[in-house]
């Protein structure tokens, strides 16, 4: 009797773990008991990926008009037109953002749905295959003249050898499976936090699409209360722009040639005297690393009035600007209106200069020497405030890398973010 009843818990227990309970890699959907609800999940996110499709598709309709209508003479309606075009892609660049946070909220939810259903499968196969190990050791400890004794014949007793050895190889596939198994829900487990980080990164691109909508917004407004829908008066500004343009760029260009002279003739943009060893990378002025217009942009407003030579980061009024290396201060423009164009000018070794536009408030001097790092001023660039400046449509830093007093692409020269 005895012997019968451990054989049928033996074929028991070999049957469980032989067949395949837990064959499963991180791509499949869980079969467990959320499986309903994974299955619901998904065909939800699969509905949000099409309608992200839907939008995108959407958003290349604009810009492809706004590409079309720069073609065309400059003018207030062309203007408008491409700032219309603008702002209705902004829009649905938005919506589209909007859905792909809802897809990762919804994928995040679906990958912990899976993950309890993998642990939960594992947990019970470690439970049976724990009552199986007792098993095997129990018998091997036994002694063969002991388990022989048991048997009326020497076949029965090596056909029971036979199958024990048999489940202990089984066994050692079983733990393989485990073990493969647990490494696939780690996977998963970092899928899940990469799955959060892209969740917080969206919702902070969002933050700033919708920042930019206001801007682009606001200069409609602003465009048109100052041109009143006339042809003539959007000439004369657009005039009056280019004229404000030439006179700073002239400043700019004039001043340093002066500056660097000066400092060369002194000896001090030598790195060794001046502690600008390894010069490049150039440090970011600010914590955000976010553009809102980027170096000759062909999406600029002031486009049509000069080719943006620099990016633009976006930095609420008032924040602190760092030195992007080591130098000299070869100009901190300051301002008491609205309309005058506030910056500083920094000099570096190896022909590299920086200029630093837009600035509020100014916290250095002309010949001043500063390392990396320090601030020299905080940010402005907010309409109708003090050293806004003309060319401005909501508040960020003007940063512009020269090169032998040529302005270059400034991301060619910050620091990457990996």
């Amino acid at each position: 009797m005895k012997k019968h009843v451990f054989l049928f818990f033996i074929i028991l227990l070999s049957a469980l773990i032989i067949r395949p309970l837990f064959v499963f890699t991180v791509n499949d959907t869980a079969s467990g008991g959320n499986k309903e609800e994974i299955d619901d999940l998904n065909k939800e996110i699969s509905a949000k990926k099409d309608k992200i499709k839907e939008l995108e598709k959407s958003i290349e309709a604009y810009k492809t008009k706004i590409e079309q209508s720069k073609l065309e003479s400059t003018s207030l309606s062309n203007q408008l037109a491409i700032l219309d075009n603008y702002i209705a892609q902004i829009d649905l660049d938005i919506q589209a953002t909007e859905e792909k946070i809802d897809t990762t909220k919804l994928e995040i939810d679906e990958i912990g749905l899976t993950i309890e259903d993998k642990e939960n499968a594992i947990a019970k196969q470690q439970k049976l295959l724990s009552g199986l190990i007792r098993t095997i050791y129990y018998e091997s400890n036994k002694k063969y003249i002991e388990v022989m004794a048991a048997y009326d014949n020497f076949s029965d007793f090596y056909n029971r050898v036979h199958y024990v050895q048999n489940l202990e190889t089984d066994l050692g596939k079983s733990a393989k499976t485990i073990r493969i198994a647990k490494e696939e829900l780690e996977a998963k487990k970092v899928q899940r936090e990469e799955q959060k980080k892209s969740y917080e990164d969206l919702k902070e691109k969002l933050a700033n699409k919708r920042q930019d909508l206001q801007e682009q917004t606001s200069y409609k407004e602003n465009l048109l209360v100052q041109t009143k829908s006339s042809e003539q008066k959007y000439s004369t500004l657009v005039g009056n722009l280019k004229n404000q343009y030439s006179q700073i760029e002239n400043d700019i260009t004039s001043i340093e040639s002066q500056v660097r002279k000066k400092l060369e003739e002194q000896n001090k943009l030598n790195p060794s005297t001046i502690e600008q060893q390894g010069l490049l990378p150039l440090s970011w002025p600010t914590q955000s690393r976010y553009v809102t217009a980027y170096f000759h942009d062909k999406t600029y407003p002031y486009r049509n009035v000069f080719e943006h030579p620099a990016i633009d980061v976006r930095a609420a009024q008032g924040t602190a600007i760092h030195a992007l290396a080591s130098g000299y201060i070869a100009r901190a423009r300051t301002c008491s209106t609205s309309s005058c164009y506030s910056y500083v000018m920094i000099v570096h070794s190896d022909g590299f200069s920086t200029v630093y536009g837009h600035l509020s408030q100014i916290s250095v001097s002309a010949d001043q020497f500063v390392t990396r790092g320090d601030i020299i001023g905080y940010s402005g660039a907010t309409p109708g405030t003090v050293g806004a400046g003309p060319f401005t449509t909501g508040p960020h830093l003007h940063l512009e890398v020269r090169k032998n007093g040529i302005p270059v692409n400034p991301l060619n020269y910050l620091a990457k973010d990996y």
